[in-house]
């Protein structure tokens, strides 16, 4: 399977399009730009069978309605922040997009808790990864050897906690628990920025750097 990253948006955040070797994909954080994303697909002749949703602030929702008016697809989100697509309160676009709310219908599929997740050929393990929001998820495909973390772990940094439903000690403890025991040559793809390895971050991240459980 192969990844592309597309960074959308003002905020540029990162949206990814998984694809097998059928020309069927999944669609991470469709954020903004949905033309630009849209016009992606169609190029690559890509068929997208679902969007899965790191978290639900508004650079990472941002699209989701302009994909599913085209293809009739099913988008995945955590119980927790399943009314944060349509509250802009919630998401965040209420306070920072200067009266530009972001709205988008409701999801179809509601994450209730961790496990595995198997949509065609694509198989994930779903982890809870709250800190950055409350309904935080990464998913692990160990085909590829890579986890699509969302806001949670960056290369040479963390996500930020000061947003609604944020909790640093929790995300630090999420990252630990959840990322950094995964094999350490697994690529992490973020939110934001380039991707990096469970290794690098490990042996490299200041956030992380001391950080005890005990």
């Amino acid at each position: 399977m192969k990844w592309m990253r597309i960074p959308l948006g003002l905020l540029q955040t990162n949206a990814y399009i998984l694809t097998n070797d059928k020309n069927e994909c999944i669609l991470f954080d469709p954020g903004d730009e949905g033309e630009k994303l849209i016009e992606v697909l169609r190029k690559h002749q890509l068929t997208p069978l679902a969007i899965l949703l790191t978290h639900a602030h508004f650079d990472h929702i941002g699209a989701i309605d302009d994909v599913r008016k085209v293809w009739n697809i099913p988008v995945y989100v955590h119980e927790k922040e399943q009314k944060w697509l349509g509250d802009p309160s919630l998401n965040g676009s209420g306070h920072f997009m200067n009266g530009k709310n972001v709205t988008v219908e409701e999801a179809e599929e509601i994450i209730r808790e961790e496990g595995s997740l198997t949509i065609g050929s694509f198989q994930f393990s779903l982890f809870e990864t709250p800190g950055h929001s409350p309904g935080s998820i990464s998913y692990y495909l160990e085909e590829a050897n890579a986890v699509f973390s969302g806001d949670v772990l960056f290369k040479g940094s963390i996500g930020r906690t000061d947003l609604l439903g944020g909790n640093h000690e929790e995300l630090l403890k999420s990252i630990h628990e959840k990322l950094l025991v995964l094999p350490e040559e697994t690529i992490v793809l973020p939110g934001h920025g380039s991707e990096t390895t469970i290794i690098e971050e490990m042996e490299t991240n200041p956030f992380l750097n001391g950080f005890s459980l005990s």
